[in-house]
């Protein structure tokens, strides 16, 4: 394009120079060189009218489609180029990654309805744009299509699914969709599908309303459940407590009890071992070391009769 317009500068200034020279012709009355004049200027306006417009500059990032007299014969990439704009026309393609917003209604496997919001971004094949341009004309016509594939696949996809399923695991709704419309735009329509991303779902007010209603209901049972766990559990802190008080107490008392036997056993032991050791000598040893020299009042014969034995009194 600034090259065109750059020609179109020379043009119009070799013009003017040679109407200029015209004029000057005239007044001196030279026909042949005021003719000749003329004739130049002529073929210079039908330059400045053909020539600049022939030339066509393709723009980083896009391609143009060259159709010849109406038929698509090649692409040019980016660049700048003549070709005589009285039969040849350029169609221009963009070859950046597109983004297109969609939104839809659809509805979940349990007839709830939900309003989608989703971004679709792809890319035209740079090798494949004459294609574009033979079997759909443009590629706005191409995107409509894509964009309702991307509608169709999307409600397939989520219809299959609840509408709690849907909540709850909305994070994997966005790659399930994707594969789907990847699969479905395939070679014939010659772009590549760069993304699908599910920007937002929103369910009807009376359902919104209703599953908040459920989540705080769903919170108080967490929330009774969270107390009577910390009431059992205490609970039965206190009562294991008071066990092991028990046991202690026990095992105190076995103790005792344990240290009382030893020690009854102990006794025993040493009663037996003193019964053992007292010999008729030596009660007799003993008798006599505690008898304080009297003779009882009374005394046993052999044959259990008492004999009565006076005894003097001591003067």
């Amino acid at each position: 394009m600034a090259l065109g317009i750059i020609v179109s500068f020379v043009l119009v200034a070799l013009i003017v120079i040679l109407a200029i020279l015209a004029l000057v012709s005239i007044r001196k009355k030279t026909n042949k060189k005021t003719i000749f004049l003329a004739s130049l200027i002529a073929i210079a306006l039908l330059a400045l009218v053909l020539v600049p417009s022939s030339f066509r500059t393709v723009e980083t990032g896009e391609v143009a489609v060259v159709k010849h007299l109406g038929l698509a014969k090649e692409v040019k990439t980016p660049g700048t180029y003549f070709s005589f704009w009285l039969t040849n026309t350029y169609e221009f393609y963009d070859t950046k990654v597109q983004n297109v917003d969609i939104s839809t209604a659809a509805y979940s496997s349990d007839a709830q309805t939900m309003n989608i919001q989703m971004t679709l971004q792809y890319q035209v094949m740079n090798d494949k744009v004459l294609n574009v341009a033979n079997q759909y004309g443009s590629l706005e016509t191409l995107q409509n299509r894509i964009q309702s594939i991307a509608i169709e696949k999307t409600k397939s996809i989520l219809s299959s699914y609840k509408a709690m399923d849907i909540i709850a695991d909305r994070a994997s709704m966005s790659p399930a969709v994707e594969t789907a419309i990847i699969n479905a735009v395939g070679e014939e329509y010659f772009v590549n599908i760069v993304a699908v991303v599910l920007t937002n779902i929103d369910f009807s007010d009376a359902f919104e309303q209703a599953v908040e209603d459920k989540m705080i209901a769903e919170q108080a049972k967490l929330k009774a459940e969270y107390e009577n766990e910390t009431i059992i559990a205490q609970a039965a802190a206190e009562a294991e407590a008071k066990l092991k008080e028990a046991q202690a107490e026990i095992e105190i008392a076995k103790a005792k009890a344990e240290a009382l036997k030893i020690a009854a056993e102990a006794e025993a032991d040493a009663n037996g071992i003193l019964d053992d050791s007292l010999t008729e000598k030596i009660l007799q040893q003993i008798y006599l070391e505690k008898w304080n020299g009297e003779l009882p009042d009374v005394m046993t014969g052999n044959d259990n009769t008492s004999i009565m034995i006076p005894f003097e009194e001591k003067e």
